[in-house]
């Protein structure tokens, strides 16, 4: 048995930026319900989550990659855990089938190609993508992990993020400006698995209404806290 690769690409817009087959859908849908519920617990219980990476400090899965030998990036896990600790909690990115279908497209591309990366077959960026999927946000970002098949190695790995130096898939999952992620995980010819989670804040048509009725109101203070609660 060929042993386990793995690579991580991540990218995350901050400015105002903006196919598979019928016999894996179920099992692909399974998949990807799991890594989002992961990302969330991560995400609204980011101390507990420190605690489990201290219970296994390296997965099976992190073993049979190293293969007896050192991480790439030694340092990477405890600094996780420091950033988890003083992480403070956010609310759970609500599934959205707009980003779903955006990453479902990127997997089922890359895929059997052996592809990698964020740009599709004919260059086309990811951002770009997303909107002709009807994404429109202020703000837009993409993990992808090839290897993991597990949801829980897939969502540690990323927030590890061991020989990125940026950090940005563990950035991307604790952003706090997203409210909403599409998730699509399928096999890929080179790395057995991949997994895309596609991010974005809200509409800015949505949060320019939103602004809006806040200035209007001035010291309504009741009409304010409704549309808090809309929020």
């Amino acid at each position: 048995m060929r042993a386990p690769l793995a690579k991580f690409v991540s990218i995350s817009l901050t400015a105002l930026v903006l196919a598979s087959s019928a016999a894996t859908t179920a099992m692909a849908g399974e998949a990807d319900d799991a890594v989002l519920a992961e990302v969330n617990f991560a995400r609204a219980h980011p101390q507990e989550y420190a605690r489990r990476l201290l219970l296994q400090p390296v997965s099976t899965w992190e073993r049979g990659l190293e293969q007896g030998g050192s991480p790439s990036d030694p340092d990477a896990y405890a600094e996780a855990i420091e950033f988890l600790m003083r992480q403070t909690p956010l609310p759970p990115l609500q599934a959205d089938d707009k980003l779903a279908a955006a990453a479902l497209e990127h997997v089922a591309e890359q895929g059997p190609a052996g592809a990698i990366g964020h740009t599709g077959p004919a260059g086309e960026r990811f951002d770009a993508r997303l909107k002709r999927h009807g994404v429109e946000a202020e703000t837009s970002g993409e993990n992808i992990a090839y290897g993991p098949a597990d949801a829980a190695d897939v969502v540690r790995e990323l927030i590890i993020d061991s020989g990125v130096p940026s950090r940005g898939h563990r950035r991307n999952i604790f952003y706090q400006a997203f409210a909403a992620a599409g998730v699509s995980c399928g096999p890929h010819r080179d790395y057995d698995t991949m997994c895309v989670m596609d991010f974005a804040s809200r509409a800015p048509e949505v949060q320019g209404w939103r602004q809006a009725q806040l200035t209007a109101v001035g010291r309504d203070t009741g009409l304010i806290a409704r549309l808090m609660r809309w929020r």
